[in-house]
């Protein structure tokens, strides 16, 4: 036989899963980062917020590790310690983490502008709503909490210990997949700020929208955004968009609010039979 078939999935869109920080609160990722910076001075050894962000999406004692495997962080660490940093600095400095990252978490709960309409637009689609982060799940209580008070419950949140291993790995975006009950995968979209987040989405065989302006790539709150020279702040988007592009976002917008009309987009592309 000169020709095989394979099945397409031509339905609509049934579902989007949304990371936290820098997606649907906590303008430009802050609240991770500032306590990476400082898990770090504890010991001694100073890093940058650009260094604190490198690894961000995914889980945090992975991070820690991450963030002391960078050439400038670890011969900083040698000059203070006469060493490279091990395991058991990781296993102390995210001993320090969890308690520092509760105690300021819900200083960074705010939701970011257009959250609510954007979830509203979803829910008029008959989307399910699932969400994914590298925090842990003490800390997604409390998430979870304040974005009830204002106005936001996603149908299912699913936390990197919940999984064998966070992003970018794709378990968490497959267990929201089966705690909404939705498939195929081509029929969900994943929504994140993070370059791992972005791949976690890829791996799982969703449609992946990257987010540039709230989240991780430029760092910034809404106040600072605002405050930045236009020409400044065009140069630090269209990075954003360019690192986001190279590591296989579908689509690339601003934030939460820019996503409802690509899921037509998407959605045209369903209908082709055309898959992420």
């Amino acid at each position: 036989m000169d020709f095989v078939y394979r099945r397409n999935y031509r339905g609509k869109l049934k579902a989007v899963i949304l990371d936290w920080a820098g997606t649907t609160m906590d303008y430009g990722c802050y609240a991770p980062a500032v306590v990476f910076v400082e898990v770090y001075k504890r010991k001694g050894v100073p890093i940058s917020m650009e260094e604190a962000r490198v690894p961000m999406g995914a889980h945090k004692k992975v991070h820690i590790r991450k963030i002391s495997q960078i050439d400038s962080v670890s011969e900083r660490w040698k000059e203070m310690h006469g060493r490279k940093p091990n395991e058991n600095d990781v296993d102390e400095m995210f001993a320090d983490f969890v308690p520092l990252q509760l105690a300021c978490l819900a200083d960074y709960t705010d939701l970011i502008p257009g959250t609510i309409e954007a979830i509203t637009h979803f829910r008029k689609r008959g989307l399910k709503i699932g969400s994914t982060t590298g925090y842990l799940p003490e800390m997604m209580t409390m998430l979870k909490e304040e974005a009830s008070q204002r106005g936001y419950v996603p149908d299912s949140s699913v936390c990197a210990g919940d999984v064998p291993a966070g992003r970018p790995e794709p378990w968490m975006c497959l267990e929201n997949a089966k705690n909404l009950g939705v498939y195929p995968m081509e029929s969900i979209v994943k929504v994140d700020d993070t370059l791992p987040g972005i791949d976690e989405g890829l791996n799982a065989g969703m449609w992946s929208i990257g987010l540039a302006k709230t989240g991780n790539e430029i760092g910034l709150n809404q106040e600072e955004i605002e405050a930045l020279p236009p020409d400044e702040l065009q140069a630090k988007l269209e990075g954003a968009y360019q690192r986001m592009w190279q590591v296989g976002a579908h689509y690339v917008v601003d934030g939460i609010w820019d996503v409802p009309p690509v899921l037509d987009l998407i959605n045209e592309r369903l209908s082709r039979g055309e898959r992420p």
